[in-house]
């Protein structure tokens, strides 16, 4: 197990401060963009005695590497609430902290869109209808002030946040225009002879304020739903421990206790059915353990005296006493939970296009609207400063990030319901964003590339037709009273014929052959090549040959024999999808390198990658390997994708830049993984690139409809043409503008439904 302990080290030396430092995970609270995850990794690495910290926005975690002689936890989580947010230090119940914060944030931005979406409603209609009915200012003042101050306090708070720390971000936008919008309209309408007596008309933008907020909401709600279960996959790994174990004591008593009383060299009991504690070692007792969490295998392995157990596997039917060799977190569960932690909080947070642009653009955005009112203060003569102010609204007016907010979550949304309707699950916009630019691709094997479970795909019989009848009956009552895994699929295949049961007698178990028992006063055997020749049984050529054979495709071989001769071989294997091979060759047609990873033997495993096409593949891998070869691919330069089902690949999905589970697998790997195919046919893979490709152009679209505007409107609303023909852009046609820029962005997402894969 050392290729898992040594992926990455929990501790490293720094030779030039000759001090030990820690690199540990904390959950972040209180993230609300991608902006705010720099401030808390620039706050982090400012601590002195951190050599390197890094926020992951996504999964809403930091990491820190630090000197811990020098550096409390503490620190850590004073410099972090220093700026408004919060570190949780507690190494207790981390995760569901963090879960219970995202579930409450959650629930909080749902309230707020409802009601900002249920005041803005009236405010619009009144603006765009019934602007002349008594006291129309006065009601959308009032219905607009809630809407702002209370249900986009948030906005302003966030605003605040960031030009402490001299940032600006898309919630500065929202808060300036918003606010200035306000403020604008609320003086028109206490104070409208303002205007009058300069014989302009008061006019109010109190729907242009309230309608930002609502859609704004909206968008934060979108990115948040998709964020919101992102630490179940850890919470379910944990789960794999059980919390008691049965220690036996010196005189063969069992007692329960807490796993965290269990130390190395203790002796514990195992009963069928139930989950392996610790990692160790048989001390006494035979059983089958289903151990696919490591190996992603369907079959059950026979563990006997000496044999090692690992952590978080399935006893299957035999009871046995173990001795304790690995506890707490040297075992390899906890290894695999420290290392789906770090894969996932080492990615660097993906800035997401429309943010890198308003880092930019809010502050040019502020700039250009001081710039238009010192310039008609200066220039303006008569009513400067009324045009000074107008311009100015106008400007933060036009530029108002309303098109701005919809445009990646309107095209993402619209995405992962085209993907839903082609069986699709889609969890993040990170991942729909990536996965068009895949170059290589990692496909599991067991549960991926084939079914999954074992089955029986040949019988061949030698004699009668009469006396294949008769022996298939024994044959059925043998399996369905062997404890072997394989007679499952055995028993399954011949339930299928409508035989009934033989009566059998002496049934016995043999230890690494097979059964036998009596039918008839006859004997029969079923088992391996090996209790055929320990009894002196003949086989035929024919037989002999077509055994061979089917080995030769890695199928698993079962001989039927009685006394005398053998009756019939079984073949038993994984079977290899139907559209596997069609799906494979349709990425490699399109560039992508596709490699196959198992646990499975080296036999197996060429096999089937013959069978479905796949040049480069590797056989009896560890989960830490698939991780440790995704992260290979990576520093190549690839933008790889992993695909699996299991527990096994769950690091390497975390590890991935695009992880996809097959949705009948395990719940872990669905949780880690971005994408989630609801159907076993691997045919969805080629779609969900190509649904990305398809998503993206979308988005670019949007953002161009969003900032097309801005480029035109902000100098037609600042006066630019002003000194040549007189035109001021009045601040109704910059709101309908800014309208227009909205309705612009959601109908090209809407588009996107129309689209082929």
């Amino acid at each position: 197990m050392s290729t898992a302990i040594s992926v990455q080290q929990e501790t490293t030396v720094t030779k030039r401060k000759k001090t030990e430092s820690s690199k540990e995970t904390f959950p972040v609270l209180e993230m609300t963009c991608a902006a705010c995850a720099v401030s808390v990794e620039s706050m982090l690495k400012s601590v002195p005695g951190v050599e390197d910290a890094g926020v992951n926005f996504a999964n809403q975690s930091a990491w820190v590497q630090y000197d811990h002689k020098n550096v409390t936890r503490e620190a850590l989580q004073s410099a972090v609430r220093s700026i408004g947010y919060d570190l949780v230090i507690e190494k207790e119940n981390q995760e569901e902290v963090k879960e219970e914060s995202q579930r409450r944030h959650y629930q909080a931005i749902k309230r707020r869109t409802i009601w900002s979406s249920v005041l803005s409603l009236p405010i619009v209609i009144i603006g765009m209808f019934f602007m002349n009915m008594p006291y129309a200012n006065w009601i959308m003042m009032v219905l607009a002030t809630p809407v702002v101050f209370i249900l986009g306090r948030s906005f302003f708070l966030n605003a605040w946040k960031q030009a402490t720390h001299r940032k600006a971000n898309m919630d500065t936008l929202v808060a300036l225009s918003t606010g200035i919008a306000w403020i604008f309209s609320a003086f028109n309408t206490i104070y409208p002879e303002f205007w009058h007596q300069r014989g302009l008309h008061a006019h109010v933008y109190f729907e242009a304020a309230a309608v930002v907020i609502a859609f704004i909401s909206l968008g934060k709600l979108l990115e948040e739903k998709a964020k919101s279960n992102t630490s179940s996959a850890i919470k379910k790994l944990i789960g794999l421990q059980p919390k008691t174990v049965l220690l036996v004591g010196g005189d063969g008593s069992t007692t329960e206790v807490p796993i965290a009383a269990v130390k190395k060299g203790d002796l514990l009991l195992v009963k069928p059915g139930e989950k392996i504690p610790v990692d160790g070692k048989l001390a006494s007792g035979e059983s089958y353990v289903d151990e696919s969490m490591i190996t992603g295998e369907p079959v059950p392995v026979a563990k006997k005296q000496g044999d090692n157990v690992f952590a978080g596997t399935i006893n299957q039917k035999g009871s046995f006493r173990f001795t304790a060799e690995k506890v707490g977190t040297d075992t390899l569960l906890a290894h695999i939970i420290k290392m789906v932690q770090e894969a996932q909080g080492s990615k660097a947070p993906v800035q997401k296009l429309v943010d890198k642009i308003a880092g930019i653009f809010v502050p040019v955005v502020i700039g250009i609207a001081i710039l238009t009112f010192v310039s008609w203060m200066v220039l303006g003569g008569d009513n400067a400063f009324t045009h000074a102010l107008l311009t100015s609204v106008t400007v933060l007016v036009i530029a108002c990030p309303c098109a701005l907010g919809l445009a990646t979550p309107t095209a993402i949304m619209v995405g992962v319901g085209k993907g839903a309707e082609n069986n699709i699950l889609i969890k993040d916009a990170e991942s729909l964003e990536l996965a068009h630019k895949v170059n290589a691709i990692i496909l599991d094997k067991t549960g991926t590339i084939t079914e999954g479970k074992p089955v029986v795909t040949d019988i061949i019989w030698d004699g009668t037709e009469t006396d294949r009848q008769m022996h298939q009956s024994v044959l059925y009552s043998l399996e369905h009273q062997s404890e072997h895994p394989l007679a499952e699929a055995v028993t399954a295949y011949l339930s299928g014929t409508g035989i009934g049961p033989a009566e059998l007698k002496n049934f016995e178990s043999l230890t690494g052959q097979g059964v036998k028992g009596d039918h008839n006063s006859q004997t029969y055997f079923v088992g391996n090549k090996r209790l055929l020749d320990e009894n002196g049984i003949t086989v035929n050529s024919h037989l002999a040959t077509q055994a061979a054979k089917l080995q030769e495709e890695a199928k698993t071989v079962i001989y039927f024999a009685n006394a005398k001769a053998l009756l019939a071989i079984v073949a038993i294997a994984d079977k290899i999808k139907e559209t596997s091979r069609q799906a494979i060759q349709a990425l490699q047609r399109s560039g992508i390198e596709v490699y196959m990873l198992t646990g499975d033997n080296q036999h197996t495993a060429a096999a089937v990658a013959r069978e479905v096409g796949i040049k480069s593949y590797k056989a009896e891998v560890l989960p830490s390997y698939k991780a440790a070869f995704v992260k290979e691919l990576q520093q190549a330069g690839k933008v790889v994708a992993m695909v699996g089902d299991g527990i096994n690949d769950s690091q390497a999905l975390a590890q991935a830049d695009v992880s996809i589970a097959m949705g009948k697998g395990s719940d872990i790997a669905m949780d880690v993984a971005k994408m989630t195919l609801i159907t076993s046919d691997l045919n969805s893979i080629p779609k969900a690139l190509k649904l990305s490709r398809q998503t993206v152009r979308t988005i670019k679209q949007n953002l161009f409809w969003a900032f097309i505007y801005n480029l035109i409107g902000i100098p037609l609303a600042a006066g630019l043409l002003f000194p040549i023909n007189g035109f001021l852009l009045d601040p109704m046609i910059a709101g309908a503008a800014m309208a227009l820029s909205s309705v612009s962005v959601v109908s090209n997402s809407l588009r996107l439904k129309a689209a082929r894969l």
